[in-house]
């Protein structure tokens, strides 16, 4: 089977073709469209690799109507191949690494997400930039309305155009954003079409809803975490989950294991999936839900190393707490979360007990090494 490389620029789609360890044909195109006589659905089957990027699952789709066997390389790992290595952001020797490492079968392979949860991530897209815009609009006419000596009243964004029609806005400002508070008004129509959309498909996928049940997470937060995971069988366990959100802490070993150092969370991974369930954790901690076994938990953190700690602590055990329910199939239950927070929190235990007995060992050997080392010291001044 071939060996092809492919570099997806915004402009441009580098091309080149790898036998034996030699590159045997280089191209650089404006459209896939273009590489047909190269790789379309005439020409010989071919391992295709190309780096994860939004185009690429259409591109990925494309070569698989083909008949080709295409490879989406892992951005994490990726430069672990020579990609970038040159110096230089150079399409052509990218997709010479790419075709490279097909043809010697050392391809880090990216998860190809289905095309269910392509469709949920973007309506999910479709809503934060809704979110995003209703957020800015809300800004900007709180800051004239303040320019204006009047400081509008707290209030949520759904009711925010109706709380400002009927505020004290004196006539020069209120015409001033009045265009705003009519885009915002379309803003929020539109965003509530989305938000209709994303229900309906959230009742053809009844994991949605069971995730919903944790405390925190409701139907967006369980929609993202759903389209960002795609599949729970595809993790080994819980810690594996948070590191792919990139809510596992760094690490440095430099020195040897004993120098080991963890540092902050490395934020890799799906970036709104992070920060929706950091947003979950800070709403479970401000809920001061004390029955709560979660909220106990992140508390104790909090209490001994701080809220913000407490809640990257929190944010990640959801991730944990999420991806074993979809794992299992089985709802939200307090009664399993504290039994595991007790285990947790005796094998903290058990683990500073042994810790204290280790040091006390070493201070009784010290202690009884002391007047050996004081006697030597006396014969050697002697």
């Amino acid at each position: 089977m071939r060996s092809v490389g492919l570099d997806l620029g915004a402009r441009h789609i580098a091309f080149c073709e790898v036998k034996d360890g030699l590159v045997v044909e280089r191209a650089s195109v404006r459209s896939l469209a273009q590489l047909r006589s190269r790789i379309g659905p005439d020409s010989p089957a071919a391992r295709i690799a190309f780096e994860a990027s939004r185009e690429a699952w259409h591109v990925y789709d494309t070569l698989v109507a083909w008949g080709h066997d295409p490879k989406m390389l892992d951005t994490t790992r990726v430069r672990a191949l020579g990609v970038g290595h040159h110096g230089r952001k150079n399409d052509a020797l990218d997709a010479e690494v790419a075709a490279r490492a097909v043809d010697a079968g050392r391809i880090p392979e990216a998860h190809v997400l289905s095309p269910e949860r392509r469709a949920l991530r973007a309506q999910l897209s479709v809503r934060g930039a809704l979110v995003e815009t209703r957020a800015h609009y809300v800004t900007t006419i709180r800051g004239l309305a303040r320019a204006a000596g009047l400081l509008l009243p707290t209030c949520t964004t759904g009711s925010f155009v109706v709380r400002v029609r009927e505020s004290t806005l004196d006539e020069a400002t209120r015409t001033l954003v009045a265009p705003l508070l009519v885009v915002l008004t379309g803003v929020e129509a539109e965003l509530a079409k989305v938000e209709h959309t994303l229900s309906q498909m959230a009742e053809r996928e009844p994991i949605i809803s069971l995730l919903a049940t944790v405390p925190g997470v409701g139907l967006i937060v369980a929609s993202t975490f759903v389209s960002v995971i795609d599949e729970a069988k595809r993790f080994k366990n819980a810690q594996a989950v948070g590191a792919y959100l990139g809510l596992a802490p760094s690490e440095s070993t430099t020195g040897g294991p004993s120098k080991r150092r963890l540092g902050s969370i490395t934020k890799r991974g799906n970036t709104y999936a992070r920060i929706t369930l950091v947003q979950s954790a800070w709403l479970i901690l401000r809920s001061r839900a004390k029955d709560d076994p979660l909220f106990q938990w992140a508390d104790r953190i909090a209490t001994t190393r701080g809220k913000k700690i407490a809640a990257i602590a929190l944010a990640r055990k959801l991730a944990g707490v999420l991806w074993a329910m979809w794992r299992d199939g089985t709802v939200y239950d307090p009664v399993a979360q504290a039994t595991s927070s007790a285990k947790g929190k005796r094998r903290d235990a058990r683990a500073q007990g042994a810790q204290a007995e280790a040091l006390e060992r070493a201070a009784k050997k010290l202690a009884r090494r002391a007047p050996r080392r004081a006697q030597t010291s006396e014969v050697a001044m002697s």
